[in-house]
């Protein structure tokens, strides 16, 4: 009963107003990068779709004016641009909205007539830094339309069939087999590729944020005790010091869980929103005259949901099961290092700064299993990457997907060794007096030190 008491104290001191308008904030801030996102991803999918070739020409030939006519009577709608001389960024100044246009310089029409090979030149606008900034429709579309006209045109020259020529630019039909393992699947390895990018992007986000968090948290608590001579109160109640630790880090890990569950939830939001577009126009999203490729890309990836289900690169809800296991394990290891490392704090300003061997813990994997696998880097830093526990959170999804159990439940067993044995150092520290005393002040001696010599003499 004491230990219950004891719990909802802790939970009431963590899940308080300030919290819960966090997770409150945390979905919002969610929902709005899902439509942010999704309206990005609706443009791009809008000017894909649209006809609209915007044109500079500098050649009034014959030859122009008949692929001008052809482009019309094919639906699309031409925007005739105008320019300064060679100043090509001053038909920006007259249209706003433009991203990029085609030159068609002077002698376009007389190398069409002679049967060699035109030159054009393709503008394009920078409209910043953003990764969805420069994504849409610039000139693209117009060069695709401009090629098709001028290689149909050398064909009917050279007496070649408009059927010849597709054959010619396009001699080969190539089918995509995926091997995983022992199974296979007709699908492009580049969409299989995007998808576990997509999967796999979410729960590496979410375990940084909530070791960061739940570190944070337990450090600033323990520390915030340890100074304010709260904590030597607590101790010296009729509550075993084990109990007092446990409820401290069980408070503090169903925080840390609740606080998992809202941003899974915020994370399958944002990046529902940033598909959703693509997904619901993919069939009509790209003309048939121009970008082929990328629309097949755009499919493959759509398509690949059933491909995933042939490779067995589908979790079941077992497998997400043990991954809850092995994110309870991490965030536990996370907590009993939190443990000692509040205890060290002198003042509250280095409270601040005690996180950081975690972060660096966290951080070192994270950045390095986003690129490459583990597996593939030199046996000295392989095994110095392994022996962080957090490396095993990181790759337990993928070591799941790819049928690599032993790997999994040598992870597994691993974190929980660790574990055990940061949980047995807290536990000796904790049920010692050297709490109270113990700090990490490099070269100074510890106020807590002096405050309990004062009050001895």
């Amino acid at each position: 009963m004491k230990f219950i008491n004891l719990l909802k104290k802790e939970l009431s001191e963590l899940i308080n107003k300030q919290m819960i308008f966090s997770l409150i904030f945390t979905i919002a801030i969610f929902f709005i990068m899902g439509n942010v996102m999704e309206s990005a991803t609706s443009e791009i999918v809008e000017e894909a779709k649209s006809n609209k070739l915007s044109i500079c020409n500098m050649d009034d030939s014959d030859i122009v004016k008949e692929m001008i006519d052809s482009f019309k009577e094919n639906g699309s709608e031409i925007n005739l641009v105008t320019v300064e001389g060679d100043n090509y960024a001053s038909a920006f100044k007259n249209h706003k909205k433009l991203k990029g246009f085609v030159v068609i310089p002077k002698g376009f029409g007389e190398a069409v007539e002679k049967g060699k090979k035109p030159e054009v030149y393709s503008v394009s606008k920078v409209q910043g830094a953003a990764a969805f900034s420069n994504m849409t429709s610039g000139p693209e579309n117009t060069l695709s339309s401009v090629t098709l006209f001028v290689s149909q045109k050398l064909a009917d020259q050279k007496g070649v069939s408009k059927e010849q020529l597709l054959t010619i630019e396009d001699p080969l039909t190539v089918t995509e087999h995926t091997v995983v393992a022992d199974k296979s699947a007709q699908v492009s390895m580049g969409s299989i590729v995007t998808k576990l990018m997509m999967q796999n992007m979410v729960l590496p986000i979410i375990i940084v944020l909530l070791i960061m968090m739940t570190s944070q948290s337990l450090i600033s608590s323990i520390s915030n005790e340890k100074i304010d001579k709260t904590l030597e109160t607590l101790l010296s109640t009729p509550v075993s010091r084990g109990s007092v630790i446990t409820a401290k880090m069980l408070a503090a890990a169903i925080v840390a869980l609740l606080n998992a569950g809202v941003m899974m939830v915020g994370f399958t939001s944002y990046t529902a929103g940033m598909m959703g577009s693509m997904t619901s126009d993919i069939t009509s999203a790209i003309p048939q005259d121009a970008a082929e490729s990328a629309k097949g890309a755009l499919s493959g990836i759509m398509s690949s949901g059933e491909a995933l289900k042939q490779l067995g690169l589908q979790l079941g809800a077992f497998d997400y099961v043990l991954i809850g296991v092995q994110l309870f394990i991490t965030i536990m290891i996370c907590l009993a290092l939190s443990i000692i490392l509040g205890a060290l704090v002198n003042d509250s300003k280095s409270a601040q700064t005690m996180i950081l061997p975690i972060v660096m813990m966290v951080m070192i994997p994270w950045m390095i299993t986003m690129f490459t696998d583990v597996n593939s880097l030199p046996t000295a830093a392989k095994y110095v990457i392994y022996a962080i526990p957090f490396t095993h959170t990181f790759t337990a999804m993928s070591n799941l997907m790819f049928g690599n159990t032993t790997e999994f439940w040598l992870g597994l067993g691993y974190q929980i060794i660790v574990f055990a044995v940061v949980m047995f150092f807290a536990l000796k520290l904790f049920k010692s007096d050297k709490i109270l005393t113990i700090s990490l002040n490099l070269g100074q001696k510890s106020k807590f030190k002096k405050s309990r010599k004062t009050t001895e003499d």
